[in-house]
């Protein structure tokens, strides 16, 4: 039986209590395949591949997988609702557990190319993006995004882009717990000196229960897993579960 042919309340759901975070030059199929042979149920997540190298690259190289890594998720970069949809189709075929779209990456590379972070300032083009998605396959669609983008980052700003996103069908969120400044910082300095605030994460999930709320962001040790899972549904793990897995 195909992919697209199973109804999403039939798809069995994902563990996402504990989940490994896309980073780009780190999560690629091996490092995957490395990691699951220490767990066996943790979601992994590849590098975020864009949508035109997905429609105009080399497509084998980019999206294949082992089946052992399953529950493994796709983490799309990209704006264009109908490229986004098409990639979805292809995620499917191909066997992926989920769809995700970036909207947390604040590169000046992605910037340029428009998606990303500075996706957040264009709730309504995320939502499109979303509901392309859903519309073309039954395959979980989620969203990973920080809680605001430069002067953009009040709760107001936050629960808008939210809400506008869900609108089209997206129940399911990573959140990593710290704001985006476009210009100015390195991607790793975004990774670093914008303070967490994980209090806006757990106020997110207790606004919003019925949505699926993963948090991300300075998560370095097991402890830290177990203190974040009263508050939300799930914890996305970054460089530490890479540097010591």
């Amino acid at each position: 039986m195909s992919v697209n042919s199973l109804k999403l309340d039939k798809l069995p759901a994902l563990d996402r209590r504990v989940s490994i975070a896309p980073m780009m030059d780190r999560t690629d199929r091996h490092d995957r395949y490395f990691l699951r042979l220490i767990s066996p149920s943790v979601l992994l997540y590849t590098e975020m591949i864009t949508t035109g190298a997905i429609l105009r690259g080399d497509r084998e190289r980019f999206l294949k997988f082992d089946a052992s890594e399953h529950p493994v998720a796709l983490q799309l970069g990209g704006a264009d609702a109908g490229d986004l949809a098409q990639c979805a189709e292809i995620a499917a075929e191909y066997g992926y557990d989920e769809v995700n779209l970036n909207v947390g990456c604040p590169s000046d590379r992605v910037q340029n190319a428009r998606f990303g972070a500075c996706l957040m300032k264009e709730p309504e083009v995320v939502a499109a993006g979303v509901k392309a998605m859903r519309q073309a396959v039954d395959l979980p669609v989620t969203v990973k995004s920080r809680i605001g983008v430069d002067d953009q980052d009040s709760w107001d700003d936050f629960v808008r882009f939210i809400e506008t996103v869900a609108a089209k069908g997206c129940d399911t969120f990573i959140i990593h717990a710290r704001k985006a400044w476009l210009h100015g910082l390195s991607p790793k300095e975004n990774r670093e000196i914008p303070p967490l605030s994980y209090d806006k994460v757990y106020r997110l999930k207790q606004r919003y229960p019925e949505f699926s709320i993963t948090i991300n962001g300075g998560v370095t040790a097991c402890n830290e897993v177990s203190q974040h899972l009263a508050h939300v549904d799930g914890v996305m793990i970054g460089r530490a579960a890479y540097e010591n897995p």
